[in-house]
């Protein structure tokens, strides 16, 4: 399979390579929301936040729909053993997903979730192919994968992570999240007016009642922001709101590159979930998405797969990102 992939890599970048080596940049600055911001980065720090009183200790135990356990929020935020709520969920996990490696390997299942599926901020890695996953790693490790917004806190704890696994927790975490599969975990909306929303660790979080326009953004937002910001239920899933038109705008760029791109079905499969060691894109975080098509036009992703995809994504613009990825998001994977 691997070789047959490669195979089929080797015409899209011989279809592409005018585009790269023309040297445009079509998206000037990264959307800050696909970053988890509201805006274009400022050359001063932020001001800091006005002190608050200190809340008060919650030492009550949560609870989520459907789970018949039990947690404090300690439990569910510790970073060496996070709340699992549905064990029934996923296959048995290995120590590096379940409780990582101290001092600086978090566990995956914080993040990531147990099930693998991941929140907008970072990534979705179930149903990644092994050696893709294994590779990625080792480019953040490597110092081949950065952002592109130097105010995304968690690329850099990742670098600390990868650095901080080794190569047999990588291939374990590789392993398990690899043997399970893409599921729906994402529902795809076209408005012109979205929920006003706040950010929390680079997440949007909708706020009840003012509604603003979406602009040129999309807003992935999770169905509750209680089980989802603080409690982390992996099975609470997300909204994304996208710009009218965006999804058919996608279809096109998509299955055909519109004479802008090279259709992504080239590498991905003519599903798009993925073929060989290509990763699939059907039903993924379309801010990820993005973010990662920018990060690999500015420069900031290296590594094998990633030169492949660079005259990919040469002259692609910010809309074009925005449509590409709310079509790839409302596919059902």
């Amino acid at each position: 399979m691997k070789k047959s992939a490669h195979l089929i890599l080797a015409p899209a970048f011989v279809l592409a390579a005018g585009l790269f080596t023309s040297g445009l940049f079509a998206a000037d600055v990264p959307p800050p929301w696909a970053y988890g911001f509201n805006g274009p980065a400022s050359g001063a720090p932020p001001a800091a936040p006005a002190a608050a009183a200190p809340a008060a200790p919650d030492d009550s135990t949560k609870s989520v729909p459907g789970s018949k356990l039990q947690f404090k929020l300690p439990q569910v935020r510790d970073a060496f053993g996070p709340a699992d709520w549905f064990p029934e969920d996923h296959p048995s996990m290995p120590d590096i997903v379940s409780h990582g490696r101290k001092p600086d390997a978090r566990a995956c299942g914080l993040c990531h979730y147990p099930n693998g599926k991941g929140r907008p901020e970072n990534a979705g890695v179930a149903g990644l192919p092994v050696s893709y996953f294994i590779q990625t790693m080792n480019d953040f490790r490597n110092g081949n994968r950065k952002s592109a917004d130097a105010r995304k806190a968690n690329t850099n704890v990742m670098i600390a992570i990868a650095k901080g696994m080794t190569e047999q927790d990588i291939k374990d975490a590789a392993e398990y999240f690899g043997m399970m599969k893409w599921t729906p975990w994402i529902k795809v909306m076209e408005a012109d007016m979205v929920p006003k929303t706040r950010i929390a660790g680079g997440m949007f979080l909708s706020q009840e009642g003012d509604k603003e326009p979406i602009g040129q953004r999309i807003i992935e937002t999770p169905v509750n922001a209680e089980e989802t910001e603080v409690l982390r239920n992996p099975r609470s899933s997300f909204i994304a709101y996208v710009p009218a038109g965006s999804v058919k705008k996608g279809e096109a760029l998509v299955s055909s590159g519109a004479n802008k791109t090279t259709a992504c079905a080239m590498c991905h499969g003519a599903d798009l979930k993925g073929m060989g060691p290509v990763p699939g894109l059907a039903g993924r975080s379309p801010s990820y998405l993005v973010r990662q098509m920018y990060d690999m036009q500015a420069g900031m992703r290296h590594g094998v797969w990633t030169e492949l995809m660079k005259p990919v994504v040469t002259k692609l613009n910010n809309d074009d990102m925005i449509a590409i990825g709310a079509y790839l998001a409302s596919l059902n994977p």
